[in-house]
């Protein structure tokens, strides 16, 4: 029995070494609630405040060894496969057991295998770097001076050395210690970065070992550890979900930068592994629920541990002002060693023969070093340091941090600057400026003068675009009136607000599912029912955003949807009324009519959002369905559609004040400034031009343009397009705007065109539009 356990530990060990996801599907432990109250969360920005931007700037010109461990990192990625097995078989391929958990005897065996659960160090290379300190820049040449005044004071200055030979012997070693430090103090600011990761990640977590619940040091974690997540904790390593709660959810923003929390699931929802919601990733926090994870990966095999060694790599080539100095020293360095050269042969063929009593070889010694220190400017490492440390703390100040000192001299060589719109070129501060009901629009002022005034039926019909803009928002109101929640949501919770008490329109509705809005869906989603108080109070009076002329129980769901209109309009089947009565057929003409407003609104800078509701019956949704299932969300995701349009809102993100004067510094030293968002390209292109990146919104050129011209001769290759590319004859304009869509579908020929526009606008882009990285100019 013994020898037969021992084998099967090996074969398991053997059989973990391969890369993979697992999934995990119905399985319990002992001891951990299978329901946890929904109503628990953490609001995130209160575990992770985010107090800077990281600005990492690099300008290369060839292929460095950083690209292979890239390339190799993504490798590994893509290979990974544990969110796509089967449950039975990521049990197997660990060989645990999910009511007892490993024993101590296989976690022993396997943190020998493995390693810890701690992120390595990155190589300190301590004797290269003091040594980097020591002899770079003119460090070779002042310590070859320094030892030639020694021997210029003994033995070749015996019987009267001269103590002034001693004492210049001295002062270049003093300038080579401080020129030392000052090297020093710029590697140091680097390794910062590594100290700071890895203080995200929690200290002890909770761990099913041997059938029991102990208490375990995070870096004691080992593959096969059933780890127990709960709220407020950040994922001990990357963990494949085994058991969740039905409200379960991540926030995941520290690797991905989405700022909504995601959803826990025990299926896979996403080929990606970064995207998938049945894989928990190392360092992301849990803000609400609970679950059991199966751990997968841990130390520097996590992905986190991955992107954590990668902004840790030393770079290995050199930066544009390195390359200056390097030159500028081998300069200098050659012509005091010709000078030196010249001095001793003029004193070894004239001055000795001619003067024997002229000169000494001491004196001609230090008569050499004097030369060379003449030549060398042993100020300017230090100066150079000073001057990108100031820099750096001047960034600092305003909450860009720097990775290291020459990523600040790299922000002299930018010639292309890719900015986001929203809170970057904008204040981030929206306001609904417009509203409108099918064609019919309004300014907040008059469409409340509008509710005050119209007839029963107009009004239930009205109501509905501020009483959805209630419901279907993830922003909400905490004391003295301040909002928490993103800029858009928040703007439309006051627009809300203005017209009645967000808190009462709510307090007739309870959330029964909610999907929140994200640059792909580019929607948010909810799933509501009556309060158990309106389900028991007897009003004639219809709920709103209900009206008379709705077929609705008490019992029935209303599903409440707000998004981009050009995303919604598919979904819609139906429009409603303004002057009354029940919606109507949404044909061609009408959706015309509504798409003139939009782009009326887009083209004044406005981002326009459209919000569209749906009654649901009961009975459409089987009994035995649970409501935290993948199944009920998929369901949800099948009924939004055959949409009825509530209306459209129109917000205002003023622009910075000092904008346009960054862009016109900008461009004025040569820069291009694109913009790449998320928002309707009408709008981008409005912002852009009030902000001076887009000259002549008259003349701005779509994606069509570019299949009418031809490449430019020689045609530049796209995966090599000049960042700074001069001015063709062949381009009438120099504006163009493009959505993420578009530019993935561009061809190399139409790539290259598009390198030679010197303005850009990169629209209802995603996270995962990587195309524009193919086109070189983002």
């Amino acid at each position: 029995m013994r020898l037969t356990k021992v084998a099967d530990v090996e074969a398991q060990k053997e059989t973990f070494t391969s890369h993979a996801h697992a999934h995990v599907a119905g399985v319990h432990s002992p001891g951990f609630p299978r329901s946890l109250s929904i109503h628990e969360t953490v609001e995130p920005s209160s575990r992770l405040p985010v107090e800077y931007r990281t600005l990492s700037i690099h300008v290369n010109t060839k292929a460095s060894s950083g690209d292979d461990s890239e390339k190799e990192a993504v490798k590994d990625l893509i290979n990974l496969d544990w969110h796509k097995i089967t449950s039975d078989e990521a049990l197997r391929r660990l060989g645990v057991s999910p009511k007892t958990g490993l024993d101590s005897t296989q976690a022993q065996r396997r943190i020998a295998t493995h390693g810890k659960n701690q992120l390595s160090p990155p190589p300190s290379h301590t004797l290269r770097r003091v040594l980097g300190w020591i002899f770079g820049g003119f460090g070779t040449l002042l310590l070859a001076a320094s030892i030639v005044c020694f021997i210029a004071w003994k033995p070749l200055g015996n019987p009267n050395p001269q103590a002034s030979n001693l004492a210049l012997a001295v002062v270049l070693l003093v300038v080579i210690v401080v020129q030392a430090i000052f090297n020093a103090w710029q590697d140091f600011s680097t390794s910062r970065v590594m100290a700071s990761i890895k203080n995200m990640l929690p200290s002890d977590v909770l761990v099913l070992r041997d059938s029991a619940q102990v208490s375990l040091g995070a870096a004691e974690l080992v593959p096969g550890d059933l780890v127990y997540i709960v709220l407020g904790q950040k994922v001990p390593a990357d963990v494949r979900l085994i058991e969740v709660s039905g409200d379960l959810k991540f926030d995941r923003s520290v690797l991905t930068g989405e700022s909504e929390p995601v959803s826990g699931r025990i299926d896979m929802t996403d080929e990606n592994i970064l995207e998938t919601k049945n894989i928990g990733l190392q360092g992301t926090l849990c803000v609400n629920g609970s679950g059991l994870g199966l751990v997968i990966q841990t130390g520097d095999q996590t992905i986190f541990g991955k992107i954590a060694k990668l902004s840790s790599a030393t770079s290995t080539h050199l930066t544009t002002l390195q390359r200056e100095i390097l030159r500028f020293v081998i300069i200098i360095a050659s012509l005091a060693t010709f000078v030196a050269i010249v001095i001793v042969i003029l004193w070894a063929a004239w001055l000795r023969r001619s003067f024997p009593d002229y000169i000494n070889v001491s004196g001609l010694l230090i008569d050499i070093v004097s030369v060379m220190v003449a030549f060398i400017p042993e100020g300017l490492p230090i100066a150079v340091t000073i001057s990108l440390a100031k820099v750096a703390h001047t960034l600092s100040k305003h909450k860009v941090l720097c990775k290291s000192l020459s990523i600040v001299e790299t922000l002299g060589s930018v010639n292309v600057l890719c900015s986001d719109k929203t809170g970057t070129l904008t204040q981030n501060k929206m306001h609904v400026e417009d509203a409108a009901v099918y064609d019919t629009s309004f300014v907040t002022s008059s469409l409340q003068e509008t509710l005050k005034s119209a007839p029963k039926e107009v009004r239930e019909n009205m109501r509905q675009l501020p009483a959805i803009s209630a419901i279907c928002n993830a922003a909400t109101f905490q004391a003295e009136g301040h909002v928490i929640g993103d800029a858009t949501d928040s703007a439309i919770l006051r627009f809300a607000d203005s017209f009645h008490p967000v808190d009462e329109v709510r307090d007739d509705w309870m959330t029964v599912f909610k999907m929140n809005f994200n640059s792909k869906t580019k929607f948010m989603l909810m799933l509501s029912e009556l309060s158990a108080s309106r389900k028991r109070s007897r009003s004639d009076d219809p709920i709103a955003p209900l009206a008379s002329w709705d077929d609705f129980g008490t019992d029935d769901f209303l599903l409440t949807v707000k998004g981009a209109p050009e995303i919604l309009f598919p979904r819609c089947s139906y429009v409603l009324d303004p002057s009354g009565g029940p919606s109507i057929p949404l044909s061609v003409a009408i959706r015309d009519r509504i798409i003139a407003v939009q782009e009326k609104w887009a083209s004044q800078g406005r981002r326009v959002l459209l919000l569209a509701r749906r009654t649901i019956p009961r009975q459409e949704f089987p009994k035995t369905i649970e409501r935290f299932s993948d199944a009920f969300e998929e369901l949800v995701g099948e009924f939004n559609a055959d949409l009825c349009i509530v209306g459209l809102v129109g917000l205002i993100d003023p622009l910075k004040p000092d904008i346009p004067d960054t862009v016109r510094t900008c461009r004025g030293a040569g820069i291009r400034f694109f913009v790449v968002t998320g928002d309707h390209p009408a709008t981008s292109v409005a912002i852009a031009a009030q902000a001076g990146i887009i000259t002549d919104v008259s003349t701005v050129h779509k994606s069509s343009n570019l299949s009418t011209k031809s490449s430019p001769a020689p045609a530049t290759p796209a995966d090599t397009c000049d960042p700074d590319p001069p001015r063709q004859s062949y381009s009438q304009s120099q504006s163009i705007v493009l959505t993420g869509a578009e530019l993935d579908a561009l061809s190399p020929t139409q790539l290259d065109v598009l390198c030679g526009y010197t303005e850009i606008v990169f629209a209802r882009t995603t996270p995962g539009a990587e195309a524009a990285h193919r086109a070189g100019v983002p």
